[in-house]
């Protein structure tokens, strides 16, 4: 990997290797995520919410040959997340932590609904905060927010999911503007389907929607159908990771970067049909 900033590696700091932490680094994106950062030469540091899941990371890492370490951190809860923040000089933060909910809105309850914006819009932001000033300090920082296409767009079944990554989107547009005067950049990576645990979430909910009675069964079942038929040409999570990890090598990223060849065809689609005629087709599949 060629140095930046004139000459400068990005991931040195006086000799030493620059931290980033990967929130969510147990599977999928996130996992991918801290073992590219290691090959990359950046200290990487993973949170995971238990002891067994960093066994699992320090196996993942050991397997290819680099070095990862570990932190117990459940980004929903304030005080952990000012606790291991404290130990850190962070250079990078990339927030990645998040499941899904899936469920109609009227099949949501508070509870679900709070749970997922907590950890999904506002977490990465407090965290995002609480690695402020030691990135102020060094002169400069990445922070990387890892969204969704469904940031852009949404669909039935998804909206509290969405709701959640349109507001770390939002978020995310005015932290980069607040803090790119201390060369601090702020970056969206907004992936399409890729092969990660977020399907089982959606099987798990839609599951135990039907168990406790919908009027929706129709619509969960093709839905879950259409998942199904879509899982075998769904990328692999290390697609996701290498753009993270461009992202924080980058001397000038871009503020957002679309990841999978669906997430760029739903852009386009969302940009260019009328929502009248997008409700009307959704509609149709999901019968509605």
């Amino acid at each position: 990997m060629p140095a930046v900033d004139g000459g400068h590696d990005p991931r040195m700091s006086e000799s030493q290797p620059r931290t980033v932490l990967t929130t969510g680094a147990n599977s999928g994106i996130g996992l991918a995520t801290v073992l590219e950062l290691a090959r990359r030469g950046y200290r990487s540091v993973g949170s995971v919410r238990s002891d067994e899941k960093a066994e699992f990371v320090q196996k993942a890492a050991a397997d290819v040959g680099v070095e990862v370490e570990t932190i117990l951190l459940d980004v929903g809860d304030a005080d952990q997340c000012e606790r291991a923040l404290a130990g850190l000089r962070l250079y990078g933060l990339v927030n990645n932590a998040g499941y899904a909910v899936t469920g109609a809105i009227e099949d949501v309850s508070d509870e679900e609904a709070r749970g997922i914006l907590e950890t999904m819009t506002i977490a990465p932001m407090r965290l995002a905060r609480l690695a402020l000033p030691a990135m102020r300090d060094q002169g400069s920082g990445r922070i990387v927010n890892v969204s969704s296409i469904a940031g852009r767009a949404t669909a039935p079944f998804a909206g509290w999911y969405t709701a959640a990554k349109h507001g770390l989107e939002a978020a995310s547009d005015a932290l980069r503007m607040e803090v790119a005067g201390d060369n601090i950049k702020v970056v969206l990576v907004e992936p399409g389907g890729f092969r990660t645990g977020i399907w089982d979430d959606t099987e798990r909910d839609i599951a135990r929607r039907e168990e406790h009675g919908t009027r929706y069964s129709v619509g969960y079942r093709r839905a879950l159908q259409a998942i199904r038929l879509g899982s075998p040409v769904m990328g692999d999570p290390g697609t996701v990771a290498r753009t993270i990890a461009s992202a924080v090598d980058a001397r000038s990223p871009r503020a957002r970067y679309l990841v999978g060849i669906d997430a760029q065809l739903a852009t386009v689609a969302t940009s260019f049909t009328p929502t009248a005629v997008r409700d009307r087709i959704t509609r149709l599949v999901l019968g509605l």
